[in-house]
């Protein structure tokens, strides 16, 4: 007996009109053509590109793993570049929000992919008593998935537009950071730096009270007063106690720029030999208020936000289109079937209420970003009111006060010797003195410190900006209205 089905009678192939196969083949074709067209498109948005390249631009030797990275070695006198350098090489943070801009760049041609969906591929075998051949038995059948509907392309190409602006909001955060971490650096060096000149004026105070102290037997014998040589004495351990704290906290400020370099804790940078010389801002008040409002790292981020929140409440419009899920199917010689599935958007509450949802979340980041310009604005102005008063102390106490304190010391101490002044009166002066220089030091380093704020509002290095633009006031400058763009930043690492 033989399990091979018999052969399909002549009548059946007598029945069938003349070009049949001819044109069953060229509807397969066809089918197989609708099927399989759109494999391997993708709709990628414009800018994909462009965000690659600042992708790449960014990189500082992250596909290196961290353990077998070689950072930078510090100088024996490291300058704030050089610092500043190595901690871009050396933060995680940093390192883990450019890997957050990679993988949200990498979901864009993921979203971009087109089909969305899988294809199925069937096979089936009937048992018959009919008298059939076994191609004819079998059943091929192909469509997409049925567990996900084929989108139509306006849908994808949204998508995918959804996604790029994820990626451009990471890359923002990735930049805001960096300027973030920029002015911590900064701001910590430069205090780093003013610990050590304060540890060397105090040096310089606890010498010069030594000093006089061992003259002290030699005026108490010539009839100077023995109160003097007590009061010397409190002031030299008052001004060592001074030192001694000094110096502990010079070392805790070492060991936080250490964490910050990826050093040894032990090992901390060795601080700056002198205080470092002001860096020169080359910009008017105006010009540095249109790049605070035009290139702030947090205004950046929200503008990709509210940009992406505008495509995502496009996208869940667009999701009253239908979606098709086409197939073909034959078996053997005997049927051949081609069919589309339209899958009709029949969740109206759910496709209304992502569009509200969507118009409620683009409104929240339109509100948040008109409130951060202005908060931005105000702490902008702030800062460089702060800092063009500090340039003014620094003026007035280097240029005017502290020629005039050297000179009343210098007349104080030819008096003290001639016995025509007291001592109280050379301590009291040197002490003044030594503040003053310190008064000085303060507020330079404030400065510095205030100038780096500002790079950080403005998201600009200052050492990129172009000639000097002549300066108008202040005030001036913050009655500029504020723009609304959010131009494409300059990573300056």
């Amino acid at each position: 007996m033989s399990c091979a089905p018999a052969p399909i009678p002549d009548r059946h192939r007598r029945n069938r009109p003349r070009g049949w196969t001819r044109c069953k083949a060229l509807g397969l074709r066809v089918a197989l053509g609708v099927l399989l067209a759109p494999a391997g498109c993708s709709f990628t948005p414009p800018g994909t590109g462009r965000e690659q390249s600042r992708l790449a631009a960014a990189n500082r030797g992250y596909s290196t793993p961290f353990e077998r990275r070689n950072l930078p070695a510090l100088p024996p006198e490291p300058t704030w570049r050089d610092v500043l350098h190595r901690a871009f090489l050396a933060s995680g943070e940093l390192e883990a929000l450019y890997f957050d801009w990679k993988a949200a760049l990498e979901r864009v041609p993921i979203a971009a992919a087109y089909p969305n969906t899988n294809l199925m591929v069937g096979y089936s075998y009937a048992f018959s008593s009919e008298s059939m051949k076994t191609f004819d038995r079998m059943t091929f059948s192909a469509g997409f998935d049925t567990m996900e509907n084929l989108s139509l392309p306006p849908k994808v190409a949204q998508a995918a537009r959804v996604a790029l602006d994820e990626a451009r909001t990471a890359g923002e955060r990735f930049r805001a950071a960096k300027f973030d971490l920029q002015q911590r650096v900064l701001s910590d060096w430069t205090d780093y730096a003013l610990l050590a000149e304060k540890n060397r004026l105090q040096r310089e105070q606890v010498s010069l009270l030594r000093l006089m102290l061992e003259t002290a037997p030699t005026r108490l014998r010539a009839g100077g007063s023995s109160n003097e040589t007590l009061q010397l004495q409190i002031a030299l351990h008052t001004a060592e106690n001074d030192l001694n704290n000094t110096q502990a906290e010079l070392a805790a400020a070492g060991a936080g720029l250490a964490a910050m370099l990826a050093l040894p804790p032990q090992s901390p940078p060795p601080p700056p030999a002198a205080l470092p010389e002001q860096r020169p801002l080359p910009a008017g008040d105006d010009a540095l208020l249109v790049l605070a409002t035009e290139r702030n790292p947090q205004l950046s981020v929200l503008a990709r936000q509210v940009q992406g929140r505008r495509d995502a409440l496009e996208l869940a419009r667009l999701q009253w289109l239908p979606d098709i899920n086409p197939s073909l199917a034959f078996t053997g010689g005997v049927m051949q079937v081609i069919g589309i599935g339209v899958m009709l958007p029949t969740t109206f509450d759910e496709i209304r209420g992502t569009i509200a949802e969507s118009r409620a979340m683009l409104r929240a980041s339109q509100a948040m970003l008109r409130q951060t310009r202005q908060d931005q604005a105000a702490a902008f102005v702030a800062t460089l009111i702060a800092l063009r008063n500090s340039e003014r102390q620094v003026s007035l106490l280097q240029i005017q006060i502290l020629p005039l304190a050297q000179r009343l010391l210098e007349n104080l101490r030819r008096a003290y010797a001639t016995d025509s002044a007291g001592f109280t009166e050379v301590l009291d002066a040197q002490r003044m003195l030594i503040d003053l220089r310190l008064a000085i030091s303060e507020v330079r380093a404030e400065r510095e410190k205030l100038l780096a704020q500002i790079e950080s509002l403005t998201g600009t290095d200052i050492e990129t900006l172009a000639a000097p633009i002549p300066q108008h006031s202040t005030r001036e400058a913050s009655q500029a209205p504020p723009s609304t763009s959010a131009s494409e930043p300059s990573e300056g690492i």
